[in-house]
């Protein structure tokens, strides 16, 4: 496994490092001791699954507040999206910065995401589903959201939002929450 941590302290990429035979391939997607030489968390209490119909579909941008602030591991393992992390952390020298992602089911590239970041995406092709290893339990009451398109952010998406929750429509610009502006 190849892990690239990026400009947004501690979101890595991580890219599966495969073995191809005559039979196919084989890689691991998954590795404890290697995450923990990096310092990743290795505890994920939480495997879920989304399945989106339709290309353009958006989710996000969600996060959980503390105590129960999440991090997650995310891939695609159907399809294609764009993913997007975006730093919420109070005291970050790169607070309301983003970073988007490509991630495919053939590219097999996960991206890390600590506690303290928003994570949307959208996807690319229609039929995608995507995997989260989730660290904390759900909690309904500090699950939260900014919205994907704040001009605090100016996050570029590949594509107009064709199917979106109501929820997601509806997430506060973050300057409205906070009282900050993007920097």
């Amino acid at each position: 496994m190849l892990f690239t941590e990026t400009e947004l302290q501690g979101v890595w990429l991580i890219e599966p490092t495969l073995m191809v035979d005559d039979r196919g391939f084989f890689t691991r997607l998954f590795c404890e001791k290697e995450m923990a030489d990096c310092g990743l968390a290795t505890r994920f209490v939480q495997h879920s699954r989304s399945c989106s119909v339709q290309k353009g579909t958006l989710r996000g941008l969600h996060y959980q507040e503390e105590p129960y602030a999440e991090v997650k591991l995310v891939s695609c393992v159907r399809g294609a999206i764009f993913d997007v992390v975006v730093d919420l952390r109070p005291n970050s020298p790169t607070r309301y910065k983003w970073l988007g992602f490509e991630l495919t089911s053939e590219n097999m590239k996960q991206v890390y995401i600590p506690a303290g970041f928003a994570h949307g995406l959208q996807t690319l092709t229609d039929g995608t589903e995507v995997s989260y290893l989730i660290s904390q339990f759900y909690a309904p009451h500090a699950s939260t959201g900014v919205l994907y398109n704040d001009p605090a952010f100016s996050i570029r998406w590949p594509l107009m939002p064709t199917a979106m929750s109501e929820r997601d429509k509806s997430w506060p610009l973050v300057r409205r929450r906070t009282g900050a502006s993007a920097s």
